[in-house]
Protein backbone atom coordinates (compact mmCIF):
# COMPACT_ATOMS: atom_id res chain seq x y z
CA UNK A 1 0.00 0.00 0.00
CA UNK A 2 1.54 3.35 -0.98
CA UNK A 3 2.23 5.79 1.62
CA UNK A 4 1.42 8.92 1.00
CA UNK A 5 2.86 12.06 3.47
CA UNK A 6 1.64 15.75 2.64
CA UNK A 7 4.61 17.97 2.52
CA UNK A 8 5.72 20.60 5.05
CA UNK A 9 3.50 23.00 2.59
CA UNK A 10 0.66 21.16 3.55
CA UNK A 11 -2.37 23.73 5.07
CA UNK A 12 -3.00 24.40 8.84
CA UNK A 13 -6.29 21.95 8.84
CA UNK A 14 -6.55 22.76 12.74
CA UNK A 15 -7.55 26.56 11.41
CA UNK A 16 -7.36 29.26 9.02
CA UNK A 17 -3.95 30.50 8.89
CA UNK A 18 -2.61 29.47 5.55
CA UNK A 19 -0.53 32.77 4.25
CA UNK A 20 2.82 33.07 5.18
CA UNK A 21 4.11 35.49 8.27
CA UNK A 22 5.83 38.91 7.51
CA UNK A 23 9.07 37.44 9.30
CA UNK A 24 9.27 34.16 6.71
CA UNK A 25 9.01 36.79 3.97
CA UNK A 26 11.87 38.83 4.75
CA UNK A 27 13.68 36.56 5.94
CA UNK A 28 13.37 33.26 3.62
CA UNK A 29 16.54 32.69 1.57
CA UNK A 30 16.10 33.44 -2.28
CA UNK A 31 18.36 32.00 -5.01
CA UNK A 32 18.90 35.08 -6.79
CA UNK A 33 21.50 37.36 -6.20
CA UNK A 34 20.72 39.95 -3.93
CA UNK A 35 21.53 42.67 -6.50
CA UNK A 36 19.33 41.05 -9.23
CA UNK A 37 17.06 43.99 -9.24
CA UNK A 38 19.45 46.68 -8.93
CA UNK A 39 18.17 49.88 -10.82
CA UNK A 40 14.82 48.00 -11.73
CA UNK A 41 11.44 49.92 -11.14
CA UNK A 42 8.54 47.74 -10.79
CA UNK A 43 4.43 48.06 -10.29
CA UNK A 44 2.98 45.61 -8.50
CA UNK A 45 -1.15 45.48 -8.59
CA UNK A 46 -2.79 43.85 -5.83
CA UNK A 47 0.45 44.21 -3.86
CA UNK A 48 -0.97 44.76 -0.47
CA UNK A 49 -1.63 41.08 0.31
CA UNK A 50 -0.60 37.35 -0.71
CA UNK A 51 1.32 37.12 -4.11
CA UNK A 52 1.50 40.69 -4.87
CA UNK A 53 2.57 41.38 -1.21
CA UNK A 54 5.64 38.51 -1.41
CA UNK A 55 6.29 39.68 -5.03
CA UNK A 56 6.72 43.24 -4.15
CA UNK A 57 8.94 42.65 -1.32
CA UNK A 58 11.36 39.83 -2.86
CA UNK A 59 11.98 42.25 -5.76
CA UNK A 60 12.92 44.77 -3.24
CA UNK A 61 14.74 42.55 -1.63
CA UNK A 62 16.62 42.20 -4.90
CA UNK A 63 17.41 45.67 -5.18
CA UNK A 64 14.04 47.36 -7.21
CA UNK A 65 12.01 50.04 -6.36
CA UNK A 66 8.47 49.34 -5.79
CA UNK A 67 4.86 50.38 -7.07
CA UNK A 68 1.86 48.35 -5.33
CA UNK A 69 -1.77 49.32 -6.00
CA UNK A 70 -4.32 48.04 -4.87
CA UNK A 71 -8.45 48.84 -3.21
CA UNK A 72 -7.49 49.33 0.27
CA UNK A 73 -5.37 51.80 2.13
CA UNK A 74 -4.76 50.17 5.04
CA UNK A 75 -3.00 46.61 3.28
CA UNK A 76 -0.90 49.26 0.90
CA UNK A 77 0.30 50.95 3.61
CA UNK A 78 1.21 48.00 6.16
CA UNK A 79 2.63 46.09 2.72
CA UNK A 80 4.90 49.51 2.11
CA UNK A 81 5.95 49.62 6.04
CA UNK A 82 7.17 45.83 5.67
CA UNK A 83 9.22 46.47 2.39
CA UNK A 84 11.01 49.78 3.38
CA UNK A 85 11.36 48.19 7.36
CA UNK A 86 13.07 44.81 5.37
CA UNK A 87 14.95 46.53 2.42
CA UNK A 88 15.36 50.27 2.65
CA UNK A 89 13.69 50.88 -0.67
CA UNK A 90 11.46 53.46 -2.21
CA UNK A 91 7.79 52.36 -2.33
CA UNK A 92 5.24 53.99 -4.05
CA UNK A 93 1.56 53.12 -2.73
CA UNK A 94 -1.59 54.21 -5.12
CA UNK A 95 -5.67 53.00 -4.05
CA UNK A 96 -6.85 51.77 -6.97
CA UNK A 97 -9.50 50.18 -8.90
CA UNK A 98 -7.99 48.83 -11.50
CA UNK A 99 -11.39 48.50 -13.51
CA UNK A 100 -10.89 52.45 -14.05
CA UNK A 101 -9.16 52.98 -17.06
CA UNK A 102 -8.53 56.24 -16.04
CA UNK A 103 -7.32 56.19 -13.01
CA UNK A 104 -4.81 53.48 -14.69
CA UNK A 105 -3.66 55.95 -16.98
CA UNK A 106 -2.94 58.19 -14.10
CA UNK A 107 -1.30 55.85 -11.57
CA UNK A 108 1.01 54.49 -14.69
CA UNK A 109 1.89 58.55 -15.58
CA UNK A 110 2.59 58.70 -11.86
CA UNK A 111 4.45 55.78 -11.26
CA UNK A 112 6.46 56.59 -13.91
CA UNK A 113 7.11 60.29 -12.33
CA UNK A 114 7.69 59.32 -8.94
CA UNK A 115 9.76 56.05 -9.50
CA UNK A 116 11.53 57.52 -12.65
CA UNK A 117 9.95 55.05 -14.95
CA UNK A 118 8.47 51.13 -15.00
CA UNK A 119 10.66 48.25 -15.73
CA UNK A 120 8.44 45.43 -15.03
CA UNK A 121 4.77 45.48 -14.52
CA UNK A 122 3.24 42.94 -13.20
CA UNK A 123 -0.49 42.47 -13.08
CA UNK A 124 -1.54 40.36 -10.18
CA UNK A 125 -4.88 42.20 -9.02
CA UNK A 126 -7.88 39.87 -9.32
CA UNK A 127 -10.70 38.50 -8.08
CA UNK A 128 -13.14 35.56 -7.86
CA UNK A 129 -16.07 33.64 -5.68
CA UNK A 130 -16.83 29.61 -6.23
CA UNK A 131 -20.68 29.63 -7.36
CA UNK A 132 -22.40 27.43 -9.71
CA UNK A 133 -22.28 28.65 -13.30
CA UNK A 134 -26.44 28.56 -14.05
CA UNK A 135 -26.45 30.56 -10.38
CA UNK A 136 -24.07 33.45 -11.65
CA UNK A 137 -26.32 36.45 -11.65
CA UNK A 138 -25.26 39.26 -14.54
CA UNK A 139 -24.05 41.69 -11.96
CA UNK A 140 -21.68 38.92 -10.94
CA UNK A 141 -20.21 37.85 -14.03
CA UNK A 142 -19.61 41.37 -15.13
CA UNK A 143 -17.66 41.96 -11.75
CA UNK A 144 -15.05 39.24 -12.17
CA UNK A 145 -14.95 39.71 -16.16
CA UNK A 146 -14.48 43.72 -15.35
CA UNK A 147 -11.56 42.91 -12.49
CA UNK A 148 -9.60 40.20 -13.90
CA UNK A 149 -9.93 40.35 -17.89
CA UNK A 150 -10.55 44.31 -18.39
CA UNK A 151 -8.52 45.87 -15.22
CA UNK A 152 -5.80 43.90 -16.62
CA UNK A 153 -6.06 44.69 -20.22
CA UNK A 154 -6.54 49.08 -19.08
CA UNK A 155 -3.16 48.18 -16.97
CA UNK A 156 -1.67 46.36 -19.96
CA UNK A 157 -2.14 49.00 -22.42
CA UNK A 158 -1.30 52.07 -20.76
CA UNK A 159 2.45 50.36 -19.49
CA UNK A 160 2.98 49.30 -23.13
CA UNK A 161 1.88 53.11 -24.47
CA UNK A 162 3.68 54.88 -21.55
CA UNK A 163 7.14 52.60 -23.10
CA UNK A 164 6.36 53.04 -26.82
CA UNK A 165 5.95 56.93 -25.75
CA UNK A 166 9.36 57.02 -24.33
CA UNK A 167 11.01 54.46 -26.24
CA UNK A 168 11.91 52.01 -23.42
CA UNK A 169 11.58 47.99 -23.20
CA UNK A 170 9.41 47.02 -20.85
CA UNK A 171 8.25 43.49 -19.06
CA UNK A 172 4.68 42.18 -18.22
CA UNK A 173 3.98 39.28 -16.50
CA UNK A 174 0.26 38.57 -15.84
CA UNK A 175 -1.33 36.12 -13.26
CA UNK A 176 -3.92 33.86 -14.46
CA UNK A 177 -4.75 30.81 -13.40
CA UNK A 178 -4.86 26.79 -14.68
CA UNK A 179 -7.43 26.82 -17.76
CA UNK A 180 -6.32 23.90 -19.88
CA UNK A 181 -9.28 21.80 -18.10
CA UNK A 182 -11.72 24.69 -17.79
CA UNK A 183 -12.44 25.47 -14.30
CA UNK A 184 -16.18 23.96 -12.50
CA UNK A 185 -17.47 26.42 -10.17
CA UNK A 186 -15.55 29.51 -11.32
CA UNK A 187 -16.35 29.99 -15.01
CA UNK A 188 -16.11 33.45 -14.95
CA UNK A 189 -12.41 33.01 -13.95
CA UNK A 190 -11.53 30.57 -16.11
CA UNK A 191 -13.80 33.00 -19.35
CA UNK A 192 -11.27 36.23 -17.39
CA UNK A 193 -8.16 34.81 -17.48
CA UNK A 194 -7.99 32.50 -20.65
CA UNK A 195 -8.90 36.11 -22.03
CA UNK A 196 -5.70 37.34 -20.69
CA UNK A 197 -3.83 34.56 -21.51
CA UNK A 198 -4.48 35.06 -24.99
CA UNK A 199 -4.48 39.05 -24.99
CA UNK A 200 -0.85 38.36 -23.96
CA UNK A 201 0.18 35.90 -26.81
CA UNK A 202 -1.09 38.37 -28.80
CA UNK A 203 0.16 41.58 -28.10
CA UNK A 204 3.56 39.66 -27.46
CA UNK A 205 3.76 40.00 -31.17
CA UNK A 206 2.65 43.45 -31.74
CA UNK A 207 4.60 44.53 -29.03
CA UNK A 208 7.77 42.87 -29.55
CA UNK A 209 9.11 45.33 -32.26
CA UNK A 210 8.96 47.70 -28.91
CA UNK A 211 11.31 45.70 -27.02
CA UNK A 212 7.82 44.44 -24.58
CA UNK A 213 7.74 41.36 -23.49
CA UNK A 214 4.43 39.55 -22.27
CA UNK A 215 4.38 36.52 -20.22
CA UNK A 216 1.76 34.94 -17.83
CA UNK A 217 1.96 32.74 -14.59
CA UNK A 218 -0.31 30.36 -13.37
CA UNK A 219 -0.53 29.49 -9.96
CA UNK A 220 -2.06 26.28 -8.91
CA UNK A 221 -3.15 25.78 -5.27
CA UNK A 222 -0.70 28.64 -3.35
CA UNK A 223 -1.52 29.16 0.12
CA UNK A 224 -2.55 32.71 0.60
CA UNK A 225 -5.07 34.59 2.64
CA UNK A 226 -7.23 34.00 -0.11
CA UNK A 227 -7.93 29.98 1.04
CA UNK A 228 -10.19 31.77 4.08
CA UNK A 229 -12.77 31.70 0.96
CA UNK A 230 -12.99 28.38 1.06
CA UNK A 231 -14.90 25.66 3.24
CA UNK A 232 -12.94 24.03 5.41
CA UNK A 233 -14.10 20.71 4.64
CA UNK A 234 -12.84 21.14 0.97
CA UNK A 235 -9.39 22.01 1.03
CA UNK A 236 -8.30 18.72 -0.02
CA UNK A 237 -9.07 19.29 -2.91
CA UNK A 238 -6.28 21.32 -3.39
CA UNK A 239 -3.73 18.46 -3.65
CA UNK A 240 -5.51 17.33 -6.29
CA UNK A 241 -2.39 17.01 -8.28
CA UNK A 242 0.17 14.24 -8.67
CA UNK A 243 2.88 16.12 -6.70
CA UNK A 244 -0.15 16.07 -3.75
CA UNK A 245 1.69 19.57 -2.62
CA UNK A 246 0.46 22.89 -2.47
CA UNK A 247 2.86 26.01 -3.14
CA UNK A 248 2.91 29.50 -1.44
CA UNK A 249 3.37 33.31 -2.40
CA UNK A 250 7.18 33.28 -2.35
CA UNK A 251 7.65 30.85 -4.75
CA UNK A 252 5.19 32.38 -7.38
CA UNK A 253 7.29 35.55 -6.35
CA UNK A 254 10.96 33.50 -7.07
CA UNK A 255 9.26 32.46 -10.47
CA UNK A 256 8.27 35.80 -11.63
CA UNK A 257 12.00 37.43 -10.91
CA UNK A 258 12.92 34.71 -12.84
CA UNK A 259 10.64 35.62 -16.09
CA UNK A 260 11.75 38.96 -15.15
CA UNK A 261 15.53 38.55 -15.06
CA UNK A 262 17.83 38.67 -18.13
CA UNK A 263 17.52 34.94 -17.71
CA UNK A 264 14.39 34.96 -19.75
CA UNK A 265 15.03 37.77 -22.34
CA UNK A 266 14.33 35.20 -24.99
CA UNK A 267 10.78 34.46 -23.71
CA UNK A 268 7.44 36.24 -24.28
CA UNK A 269 3.99 35.16 -25.43
CA UNK A 270 4.46 32.42 -22.47
CA UNK A 271 2.34 30.77 -20.15
CA UNK A 272 3.95 28.84 -17.22
CA UNK A 273 1.79 27.13 -15.11
CA UNK A 274 3.26 26.49 -11.28
CA UNK A 275 0.72 23.68 -10.28
CA UNK A 276 2.10 20.56 -9.14
CA UNK A 277 0.75 19.01 -12.65
CA UNK A 278 -2.70 19.88 -11.67
CA UNK A 279 -3.65 20.43 -15.32
CA UNK A 280 -2.49 16.91 -16.17
CA UNK A 281 -4.74 15.18 -13.24
CA UNK A 282 -7.99 17.45 -12.92
CA UNK A 283 -10.79 19.14 -12.07
CA UNK A 284 -10.90 20.55 -7.98
CA UNK A 285 -14.07 21.23 -7.13
CA UNK A 286 -13.69 24.00 -4.04
CA UNK A 287 -17.20 23.89 -3.31
CA UNK A 288 -17.00 19.77 -3.42
CA UNK A 289 -17.39 17.61 -5.92
CA UNK A 290 -20.56 16.64 -7.05
CA UNK A 291 -21.86 12.78 -6.72
CA UNK A 292 -21.75 12.61 -10.44
CA UNK A 293 -17.88 12.95 -10.34
CA UNK A 294 -17.46 10.48 -7.50
CA UNK A 295 -17.15 6.75 -7.56
CA UNK A 296 -21.03 6.77 -6.49
CA UNK A 297 -22.15 8.31 -9.24
CA UNK A 298 -24.48 5.77 -11.04
CA UNK A 299 -26.31 6.70 -7.16
CA UNK A 300 -26.79 10.18 -8.68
Amino acid sequence: MLDIKLDSRSHNKSGREFALEDEELVSRKTIYAPDMMAGKRVLVSGGGTGIGKATALLFARLGADVAICGRREELLDNAAELIVGATGRKVMTRVLNIRDADAVERMVAETHEELGGIDILINNAGGQYVQDAVDISRKGWMSVIETNLNGTWWMMQEAAKQWIARKQPGSIINVVCVVERGCPQVVHTCASRAGVIYASKSVAVEWAPHNIRVNCLAPGATRTEGFRQYPEENLDQFYQNPMRATSDAFEMAETMAYMSSPAAAFMTGELIALDGGQQLWGNSWLYGRPKWYSDDWREA
